[in-house]
């Protein structure tokens, strides 16, 4: 059920530090999975054998308010209800590399839920009407020929000729923008300077900026170019940490906050082991971003930065040190030094599915930690649809394939607790380094031809 070793790594430099987890998001919006809320009939083809599946829309919770919509891009892995996930770029994806996930895009902006005129888009795919179901059901196996390279039929023969029209019309978008992110991620200096700048970009009208928790006490502010203190900002805003001079060596961040419509086509993956998705529809939704700054008055001051990239199999580490000494580190046996005003990225490679928890440590008492799972491929091999099936399926499931293949589970979930996640933390080794593990690369597929 888990594919390769869950390993614990601590990276450091000398000196022992307290580390402040650090997300692998840029910021955007945050939610719980739910249940597939409009779906039909789908069968996977797959070597000789038949599989029947839900298809369709899945609902998503968003943290502090608001509503998602969601349809699956990861057909042979399993969903986990309340599952959480966060916004995040199709590089960090299953979508990386795929030449498709741009018509995929398309799909969604030109299909149920974003065309709610059934009677028009029926006429549009030759179909005799389509409800509801059709719609999602038509729509999920388009995305699934794109995403997956799945030979996959909507049951219905109206939600059929949906998808096939879909499909033969999807053409290539580019990916949609974060719906709110603060770039960089983290910054780094000395006492008495300005940190920054942390660029706003979001598609919301304005947002609310957060200061540092302790700021009354530490007298760390959050300013803009001017060194006015800043409350509030808006797409393109360049914000600043400005750090008293007589401040002790330390840390802080600060948050940004808006309500908006997060934009069709952004992809969300799980926090635990549950398929990606990718989004159809969105009420006004909360969502947010955070940057963080460390500063001392000497030495090497690293800012440290990760980020899933799934194009290279791994993880990138990104550290730019501001301080006026050479910050060393090392991650697996290789030691990397970065000159004081100089930035690196490092690689950390991983197996896929492998769950990862690291620390780098840096002088001053400074930490930072990156958990995680990488999630980059869609497990698209002989036999993958009766094995990545995970506990009981859900009541979306339908039953009865046509050929001697079993049941795929539902991309609607289990009422279990996520069991892969659970397996992963109790296979977590505390302590000791990094294990590299063989790095499994897969391009993803063309979906079949429905011409």
């Amino acid at each position: 059920m888990v594919s390769g070793l869950v390993a614990l790594g601590t990276f450091a430099s000398a000196g022992t530090a307290v580390a402040d987890e650090t997300p692998q998001s840029p910021g955007g919006a945050t939610a719980t999975l739910g249940d597939l809320k409009t779906y039909g009939s789908a069968v996977v083809h797959d070597h000789g054998e038949d599989s029947w599946v839900s298809a369709g829309l899945f609902e998503m919770s968003v943290d502090d308010g608001g509503t998602l919509q969601t349809y699956g891009v990861d057909l042979r892995n399993p969903t986990q209800r309340d599952a959480r996930y966060r916004e995040i770029s199709w590089s960090g994806t299953s979508l990386s590399g795929n030449k498709d996930a741009g018509r995929i895009r398309w799909i969604l902006q030109n299909s149920y839920p974003q065309v709610n005129d059934l009677a028009a888009l029926a006429k549009k795919a030759g179909a005799s009407g389509l409800t509801e179901q059709d719609a999602a059901a038509g729509t999920q196996v388009a995305i699934w020929r794109y995403s997956d390279g799945a030979d996959v039929d909507a049951v219905d023969a109206n939600a059929e000729k949906l998808a096939d029209f879909l499909q033969r019309h999807a053409r290539s978008l580019p990916e949609p923008e974060a719906s709110l992110t603060l770039a960089p991620a983290a910054v780094s200096g000395h006492a008495g300077e300005r940190l920054g700048p942390v660029t706003v970009h979001t598609n919301a009208d304005g947002v609310t900026v957060t200061p540092p928790a302790d700021a009354a006490t530490s007298g760390v502010r959050v300013v803009d170019e001017d060194g006015r203190p800043v409350t509030s900002a808006a797409d393109g805003s360049r914000l600043f940490f400005d750090i008293p001079r007589d401040g002790a060596d330390g840390s802080a961040s600060l948050s940004v906050q808006a309500s908006t419509s997060v934009p069709v086509g952004r992809a969300f993956a799980s926090e635990s082991r549950s398929q990606t998705q990718i989004l159809a529809g969105s009420s006004e939704s909360t969502v947010s971003a955070t940057a963080s700054a460390d500063w001392a008055a000497t030495g090497a001051v690293p800012a440290l930065t990760a980020e899933k990239n799934c194009a290279d199999g791994g993880v990138d580490i990104t550290a730019v040190n501001k301080g006026d000494e050479a910050f060393t580190f090392e991650l697996l046996g290789v030691e990397h030094t970065i000159a004081a005003g100089a930035a690196q990225t490092v690689t950390v490679p991983l197996q896929e599915d492998q769950a990862y928890d690291f620390t780098i440590s840096a002088p001053h008492g400074f930490a930072k930690r990156f958990t995680g799972v990488l999630d980059c491929m869609t497990q698209g091999g002989p036999g993958d649809i009766t094995t990545q099936t995970v506990g009981e399926p859900s009541p979306a499931s339908v039953g009865g394939g046509t050929g001697s293949g079993p049941d795929l589970a539902a991309t609607g979930g289990s009422a279990a607790t996520p069991a892969i996640a659970g397996i992963a933390i109790g296979l977590v080794v505390v302590g000791g380094a990094a294990l590299l593990l063989v790095r499994r690369r897969q391009t993803p597929a063309t979906g079949p031809s429905r011409d």
